[in-house]
């Protein structure tokens, strides 16, 4: 384990590249939590909403939102797994180039969100169909995943950042 190289000590052209790589990526995911809280608005109340549909007192009676069907769950989870489970591979290999975290956070942070990725998409199927009440096991998880994301891209980039020096820009973080 002596041999492995350390993202500050890769070559300036590819630390640039994941510095750049892991900030449009960040985009993307931060892009995608407001796309989150524009539909629920990041309350239970709203996910579950969202998801299981809204509850009607009368026949006549229109709900503004109407239960996910089995095929849109599906699609939603089928894509979003495959996506974050690439995601979090790219996010945990950098991670693993790093010396910032103890080995046993390390691998925490590499294993972790790809448990919740599956708790998260997997909970939706319970709110539709088992019990609102999941949508509390949905949240956890959510928030455990992104947080878990944003501290892998915070820490890769702390590690490349200094790849913009040659803008004449020190990006060192204490």
């Amino acid at each position: 384990m002596t041999n492995i190289k350390y993202i500050r000590t890769l070559p300036r052209d590819l630390r640039i590249l994941i510095a750049v790589f892991v900030i449009v990526l960040t985009l993307g995911v931060t892009i995608g939590l407001i796309y989150v809280g524009i539909n629920t608005d990041y309350t239970s109340s709203g996910t579950q909403s969202f998801y299981a549909g809204d509850q009607v007192s009368s026949d006549f009676e229109i709900p503004e939102q109407y239960p996910k069907s089995l095929e849109g769950l599906l699609l939603t989870t089928h894509t979003h797994i495959i996506a974050f489970a690439i995601i979090f591979l790219i996010m945990g290999g950098l991670l693993f180039f790093t010396n910032i975290l103890h080995k046993k956070w390390k691998l925490f942070f590499m294993i972790e969100p790809l448990i919740s990725t599956l708790i998260t998409f997997g909970s939706f199927f319970a709110i539709r169909y088992i019990h609102p009440n999941f949508v509390y096991l949905t949240m956890v998880s959510g928030i455990l995943m992104y947080i878990s994301y944003y501290i892998m891209a915070w820490i890769s980039l702390k590690e490349s950042l200094n790849c913009f020096a040659f803008l004449g820009i020190r990006m060192t973080i204490k």
